[in-house]
């Protein structure tokens, strides 16, 4: 065994990896045991789109039913406003006062516990009760709105059957959905509730002196059962029950309402009783034809794809049992989404590593390339066991940061092998080999690790809704870059130990190797032969591997090092000793200097287009259609039949790439992109057609933008009807992309100002707006009843009396329960519609009361003491922190940026006066983007901070690790020179992120280099003691970037080359072709447009930094040297 050489004693082995190598059958075992776990792992983790957030608000809702906006603003929200506004950790109120309803929404600081915030919450709604009405129908209702609330899934029947047959067959459904474990509940839509209503005519209840209350009394008293005790007999108990409730509609006909005189009057003498559908609040259309929709929202944490198998599953059995001319169909289905976005990044991830893996062989040689390779794998099955540990789901963040990691995980895995080959081609053995090139660069890498961790660790604790989005990129970069570096440190040197060997040794037999592929090319093709294609197809590529290996990869492997490479570093090594002659270094850090310079230059100049997040083609479009507010919903829905033509029409050339188009009427037509939309209710005057498309891969091309487009340009206005598009948008939901905030204390004076403002907007002809519109409409119409109250009070009757009699014709009144089987049905009193909805029959229906001091009936017309008048009123009263607003918002329309959009606006606003006492901010988009830009800004500083730190606690000085961080400054100009040559937008939240991760990235080589640097002086300092101090340094720079080039050169190319399939799009499915020959390749998708700002930002820093570090570190280090010397010497 070769003992150390003198200059190799300067090492400090690691403690670790010689533990590891005392017990490598245990790290052996512990190896095969976290591959079974990992894989398990990952098979086992809820697979989902987006990562399950909580918001960190707390909503309020109390009904009022019969009370305008301006009531229930004064009556109800502002009474709990008041009680709110006390609590500390509220960042903001928000409320909306609408008709018969208020809604309030806290917004509590990021980071508070929801049910922390739901008590606190509850108590302030508790000491608000004092103050609220006394005759409130239901006490303020007290929850928070989760995402999983949301359906996941849509299943809708169709068929030439009455809704009420649809209904029974999607009860079987909903039914046989309910068992399954991972639904929450299930939801049937498109069908109104049934009641049992009574229609009263007012004429046979005024001519028999009857009122209301005697129908609502006599159906109170006889439909009922109820417990009478128990009765002792003959030493047994039994319980005494009386069952009078009614079991048909016959039954309560036949109440009897009046036997005064006895003169009996039954119920089918003044009311029709009918039992059916409540009157329509929604219409649900699937290509045009009614359908009836079963909703399915699943359990937090539920794998959503194996979600959607159960349901197949489910909808198979149902079909058994229903008729076969039922057509059963999925729509708005998310797991489908989920499904192509978890396999596309898994193909990013799987042609990523194929890249990666063929550098390293060209690089390394194929053994060695092996050991670094399998490293990812390892790293990620660690990291996938420690997700399911802490309950984390694999959804696109997740798994972009993997792929993000791709590079990541290689350099320590690169480093640490790259150094055990060098000391093993010096004649140690391999354990001796890696003890020692373990020990030299281990501090290094922890460190270089410590710092990308450092970049990622103020990332995690990103506040905001966006924020608990974004925050699982980094928590899974950290994990798999702390597994990467227990590999290196601890499996690596173990396999090495046991496997590696230098380039060349022995002779390679050619048979034997043909032998062996031959072999699993049989074994292969007759796993194939029994219908085992996976197994088949992946032996039959190791054997096509292994002779690839032998004939192609090794020999231009060994051709590509031996003379490319060498070649490589000979002329870098000239070209390094050129520069760091005389004044060159000098030279070198002004050309960067003007460069950087330069470069910031050119962005002022050319700036490129701002985004918030990425522009994503459309994978579904909505048509938002609304009409004047206090449309009825029949209105509502033979509009909507003219626009559905008109946009079948447009969309006929695009049937072959269209899954399904889905109308809403009435409910479920809200933007769900919006947050707002989350307090406000649905209205029958809104309609919703919502066009899905299939995934990107069958679109032939086509960019679903231009359908959007072509809607647009098609579809043409109405006079007082607002027709907007809307598409979805990855992310979580941000507001509008115009959106003005007006507030002000005196609501008609607000509203006259935010009028005012929408016009000279509207004036400026600012391009790019779609439609300014207000979230209030003015002209909801009402009609108010005016009563002189003494005429009221002097026939014996209060204003209560008036409130319910006419509350009671019209709204109605739940006076019972009709029960069938184990369903209840509200009992509904109110007038027959065709006198319900007649304001003359209205007006002169009889008051019908007894007097208390003589008790006889009286009868008293509503016309004798009020008269009617046409008025029109709010449609809403909105708040925001007590203060009340209004908002101006609009789409952007496609091929503008939303941000130079918004400034225009701002620009034009300020020449807009407004009174005292009001003003306007940005809301939705722009104010999201002006607090991420904030907290990205802060997080860029205080990673510079940490890396500096982490710096300069392993140098020990403060010159040094300031010659480091320059290369995170300069790296920046890659970035930028990419956006402008290649024409890109800056994407705030995306783009950042890249510029923040690139700090980890750029300062590890520089690390690596100039750690090197220092130990061949020391190295030097030990052997030559003739060459002149600045010789030695000269040397040792010279010396230790030559060393160095081939693992820069690595990490940098890994680290691109993993990124590049997810920026360019590049999809194959290599799970599919294993399995079925299935070809799928395609370039492009949702994946890339979201993910490519990081990935193409981390490339272009990467590429010039890769440069600049191999280049201006070495010229800085030699210039901090000489001017530490002549300090020296001067002092």
């Amino acid at each position: 065994m070769m003992k150390i050489s003198k200059e190799d004693k300067v090492i400090n082995q690691f403690p670790l990896s010689n533990f590891s190598l005392k017990n490598r059958i245990t790290v052996v075992l512990l190896l095969i045991m976290l591959v079974v776990l990992g894989v398990g792992a990952y098979n086992n983790l809820p697979k989902e789109s987006y990562p399950e957030v909580e918001q960190s608000s707390v909503y309020v809702g109390t009904p009022y039913p019969g009370n305008s906006p301006t009531d229930i603003e004064n009556l109800i929200t502002r009474p709990i406003e008041k009680e709110l506004n006390s609590i500390s950790e509220i960042k903001e109120i928000r409320s909306n006062s609408i008709q018969g309803y208020s809604t309030i929404v806290a917004e509590f600081q990021s980071g508070t516990e929801i049910e922390y915030a739901k008590s606190k919450v509850n108590d302030a709604v508790d000491k608000a009760k004092i103050n609220l009405p006394s005759d409130l129908p239901s006490e303020s209702s007290v929850y928070e709105v989760s995402f999983s609330d949301f359906p996941v899934m849509s299943v809708t029947l169709s068929g030439n059957y009455t809704i009420e047959k649809l209904e029974d067959y999607a009860e079987i459904l909903k039914d046989e959905l309910e068992k399954i474990s991972d639904v929450s509940k299930v939801n049937i839509a498109g069908v109104e509730e049934k009641e049992l209503a009574i229609r009263v005519n007012p004429f046979e209840l005024d001519a028999r002196n009857l009122s209301f209350n005697d129908i609502e009394n006599s159906i109170l008293y006889e439909n009922i059962s109820v417990s009478g005790g128990n009765l002792k007999a003959d030493n047994i108990r039994r319980s005494v029950r009386i069952l009078g409730e009614f079991k048909n509609t016959r039954d309560f006909e036949n109440i009897i309402v009046s036997n005064r005189s006895d003169k009996i009057v039954y119920l089918k003498d003044v009311a029709d009783i009918n039992f059916g559908y409540k009157e329509a609040e929604s219409y649900t259309r699937l290509s045009g034809k009614p359908v009836v929709s079963v909703d399915v929202a699943k359990r937090s944490g539920t794998n959503l794809l194996l979600l959607n198998e159960k349901v197949n599953s489910s909808i198979k059995t149902v079909k058994e049992i229903i008729p076969n001319d039922i057509d059963i169909i999925i729509v708005n289905n998310q797991s489908q989404n989920t499904k192509e976005q978890v396999s596309t990044l898994e193909n990013s991830i799987f042609s990523g590593v194929i890249l990666v893996v063929l550098v390293l062989m060209f690089f390394l040689g194929v053994r060695n390339a092996l050991f670094v390779g399998l490293s990812i794998p390892l790293s990620m099955c660690i990291s996938f066991l420690i997700f399911q540990i802490f309950g984390i789901t694999v959804n696109m963040m997740i798994l972009f940061s993997l792929v993000i990691s791709l590079g990541l995980l290689v350099d320590n895995g690169i480093v640490v092998t790259e150094n055990i080959y060098r000391f093993l081609e010096k004649g140690y053995s391999r354990i001796e080999a890696t003890k020692l090139g373990i020990g030299e660069i281990a501090m290094p890498i922890i460190t270089s690790t410590a710092t990308t961790l450092a970049v990622f660790v103020p990332l995690a604790f990103w506040p905001g809704l966006t924020g608990k989005f974004m925050s699982f990129l980094p928590i899974g970069i950290i994990v798999t870059l702390l597994s990467s570096l227990f590999v290196a440190l601890v499996i690596n040197p173990v396999m090495i130990s046991y496997l590696m060997k230098i380039e060349g040794e022995g002779k390679k037999n050619a048979s034997k190797y043909v032998k062996n592929a031959s072999i699993l090319i049989v074994i292969g093709i007759t796993f194939i032969l029994f219908q085992i294609f996976w197994i088949g197809n992946i032996l039959i590529f190791i054997s096509l591997f292994i002779l690839s290996n032998y004939f192609i990869f090794v020999p231009l492997s060994r051709v590509f090092r031996d003379k490319y490479l060498k070649s490589l570093e000979r002329n870098y090594s000239r070209l390094l000793s050129y520069l760091l002659d005389g004044r060159r270094p000098y030279l070198v850090i002004l050309f960067s200097v003007i460069l950087l310079v330069g470069t910031f230059q050119l962005i002022q100049i050319f700036p490129p287009k701002v985004l918030f997040f990425p522009e994503n083609r459309p994978n579904y479009i909505n048509v938002f259609i609304e009409l004047p507010v206090g449309t009825d919903i029949e209105e509502t829905n033979n509009f909507t039949k003219i626009i559905e033509e008109k946009v079948d029409s447009i969309l006929d050339e695009y049937k072959h790439i269209i899954e399904s188009v889905v109308t809403y009427v009435g409910k479920r037509t809200l933007n769900e992109n919006d947050p707002s939309a989350l307090s406000m209710r649905d209205s029958p005057n809104r309609a919703r057609i919502n066009i899905n498309f299939y995934e990107f891969e069958r679109r032939n091309g086509i960019n679903t933008i231009d359908v959007l487009d072509k809607l647009r340009d098609n579809i043409e206005k109405y006079p007082g009807i607002s027709i907007t598009f809307g598409k979805d948008r990855k992310g979580p939901p941000i507001g509008g992309e115009i959106s003005i905030q007006v507030t002000g204390p005196e609501f008609d004076e607000l509203i006259s100002q935010v009028e005012s403002m929408r016009k000279f907007i509207n004036d400026s002809n600012i391009p790019g707006i779609e439609k300014l519109m207000l979230d209030l409409s003015t002209r909801k119409p009402e009609l108010l009843i005016d009563f002189d109250r003494d005429k009221l009070r002097r026939y014996g009757l209060s204003t209560g009396m008036l409130a319910n009699e006419l509350r009671t014709s019209l709204f109605g009144k739940e006076i019972s329960k009709f029960k069938i089987g184990e369903d209840d049905y509200k009992i509904q009193l109110r007038l027959d519609d065709k006198y319900r909805y007649d304001v003359d029959a209205l007006m002169n229906k009889n008051i019908n009361f007894r007097n208390q001091s003589n008790g006889r009936y009286y009868q008293v017309p509503i016309s004798s003491f009020a008269s009617m008048k046409m008025s029109n009123t709010f449609s809403s009263v909105k708040r925001k922190d007590l203060d009340k607003v209004i908002t101006i918002n609009s789409n952007v329309i496609t091929g503008y940026n939303p941000t130079q959009v918004n400034s225009k606006i701002d620009m034009v606003l300020k020449n807009f006066p407004l009174p005292n006492g009001y003003s306007y901010r940005f809301g939705g988009e722009q104010q999201e983007q002006e607090e991420e830009m904030a907290f990205l800004s802060n997080a860029f500083m205080i990673a510079l901070f940490l890396v500096f730190i982490i710096i300069v606690a392993q140098f020990n000085k403060i010159i040094t690790p300031l010659i480091i961080m320059s290369s995170i400054i300069l790296s920046t100009i890659g970035v930028f020179l990419g956006l402008l040559i290649f024409s890109m937008d800056f994407v705030v939240v995306m783009t950042m992120i890249g510029v923040i991760s690139l700090i980890g990235i750029v300062v590890n080589n520089a690390i690596v280099l100039i750690d090197f640097i220092e130990l061949n002086r020391r190295r030097k300092k030990l052997n030559e003691s003739k060459k002149s101090e600045m010789q030695i340094i000269i040397e040792s720079i010279t010396e230790a970037g030559k060393t160095r080039l081939r693992p820069v050169l690595l990490t940098a190319l890994t680290t691109i080359l993993g990124l590049m399939p997810l920026a360019i799009g590049m999809n194959f499915d290599f799970v599919n072709f294993f399995k079925s020959y299935e070809l799928t390749f395609y370039l492009g998708g949702d994946n890339m447009v979201f993910f490519g700002p990081i990935a193409w930002a981390i490339i272009f820093g990467l590429t010039f930094a890769t440069f600049l570090t191999l280049l201006v570190i070495p010229s800085m280090y030699l210039i901090q040297v000489k001017l530490n010397r002549y300090f020296r010497y001067s002092s």
